[in-house]
């Protein structure tokens, strides 16, 4: 999925199992406000906030949020997740390597693609694999990878740029939301993934370049795709 702080959720999960082991709708319309410049960084979340709050209702968050979910659910949860961060390393690289112009926008995608690489090495390592294991992405995933995979060859680049911001937004929210104190097995997963600030690569880019009405109306259908997209990927984790 990664920003740096989805790395330090990936780490901080197999921390949580080894402790475990030992103890939506219609996208809403945007709003304009005559007379002032729309911060689309802001009304991306704000009117797509009611996926976020059904998200984190789903059984697998709530019983991370409990500390009973089964260790198992949550390595099928990462596996699917390892097969996400390498595919999406994937389409960055080519992303970087196709965007040549304006300067600022080959920088994100730069920068996106640098961040991911790292961390898909570091996961890799982490399982001691030298390349894409033969991994078989459960159906949200699939059709996640898929939105993605079509949104880079047929939309403009800055709205692959938009692709990626419900993951950065979502996990950073839903691990301030739950509730867990230092008993919880998942507390290091909350704790360390309440920090990050995608505000810093996002908010600038998408409000200089998303100012037309149909550009924004386009940005905010991407942005609730794959804001549902997340929460069909967390709702497959657990089904009961």
């Amino acid at each position: 999925m990664m920003d740096s702080e989805k790395m330090f959720w990936f780490k901080a999960g197999w921390l949580a199992v080894g402790l475990l082991s030992a103890c939506c709708g219609l996208p809403a319309e945007p709003m304009d406000v005559p007379g002032q410049v729309q911060d689309i960084y802001d009304s991306l979340w704000t009117n797509n906030q009611d996926v976020a709050e059904q998200t984190l209702m789903v059984p697998f968050l709530q019983h991370m949020q409990f500390g009973d979910l089964q260790a198992d659910n949550y390595v099928n949860f990462m596996i699917q997740d390892i097969n996400y961060v390498l595919k999406v390393t994937d389409m960055l690289r080519e992303m970087a390597q196709k965007v040549k112009s304006p300067d600022d926008l080959q920088t994100f995608m730069e920068n996106r693609y640098q961040t991911y690489k790292q961390f898909a090495e570091m996961m890799l390592k982490q399982f001691n694999l030298n390349s894409l294991p033969d991994i078989k992405p459960i159906p949200a995933m699939e059709k996640y990878l898929a939105d993605y995979k079509a949104i880079m060859e047929k939309e403009k680049p800055i709205f692959f740029a938009v692709s990626l911001l419900p993951c950065s937004r979502l996990w950073l929210w839903i691990a301030n939301q739950l509730k867990e104190n230092y008993c919880n097995a998942y507390f290091i997963w909350k704790k360390n993934n309440m920090h990050g600030n995608p505000e810093k690569h996002y908010k600038d880019l998408l409000n200089k370049y998303l100012k037309k009405p149909d550009q924004i109306t386009r940005a905010h259908e991407i942005f609730r795709q794959q804001m549902q997209n997340e929460q069909n990927f967390f709702s497959a984790s657990l089904e009961e």
